[in-house]
């Protein structure tokens, strides 16, 4: 796994054009990219019970997880995401049992919500985040910060339903707007039109 980068939880908030999913968004340690997954309902509400450090009345099946490990005296190490194949993010859970080591292919929305529970670190490598991270510029940290400590800022405008009949330069301020508001989900689908063409 040359070239690992650490990834950490930045957000995450329900999408604006797909009912019932979620944008997850994590960001590089120490830099200024970030990596927006559109994730399930159900596994964005496992991530956000166990950010928030609520503990349901029953368990959920990623509790179910790592109390099964735990009896069995499995442990997880890390959690990688390991590959990125037409816009769909795959990850691996990495675990340990009696010294030695062995992969889980999961989804990176499950892998995440298991590994939070085992309090384990995220990684993805270079080629990931160059392919689909999402780079703010320092000014564009700062208009973000002043979106979040201002209220009442209007709704971001839809994405466009036909991005792949717009110019690239349109795009590209597209992407800017995008991130300005912070809406990830909406920059990753103009990302995602933008690598096409390259």
């Amino acid at each position: 796994m040359a070239d690992k980068i650490k990834l950490e939880i930045l957000g995450l908030s329900s999408s604006q054009s797909q009912s019932g999913s979620f944008a997850l968004v994590l960001g590089e340690v120490g830099g200024n990219r970030r990596l927006p997954i559109i994730i399930g309902m159900f596994e964005a509400q496992a991530i956000a019970i166990e950010i928030e450090e609520i503990t349901p009345n029953r368990p959920m099946t990623h509790d179910l997880f790592k109390s099964f490990a735990f009896n069995l005296g499995y442990d997880i190490k890390e959690i990688y995401i390991s590959d990125l194949k037409e816009g769909v993010f795959f990850a691996k859970i990495i675990c340990e049992s009696g010294g030695n080591q062995f992969e889980i292919d999961a989804r990176p929305s499950d892998a995440i919500a298991i590994g939070l529970r085992f309090k384990v670190d995220i990684y993805t490598h270079e080629s990931i985040l160059t392919e689909a991270g999402i780079v703010l510029t320092d000014e564009e940290e700062e208009i973000t910060e002043v979106k979040r400590k201002s209220t009442g800022s209007g709704k971001p405008e839809p994405v466009s339903k036909k991005l792949e009949d717009l110019p690239s330069d349109q795009l590209h301020s597209m992407l800017d707007e995008a991130l300005a508001q912070e809406d990830y989900e909406r920059a990753a689908k103009i990302r995602d039109e933008i690598n096409k063409r390259n």
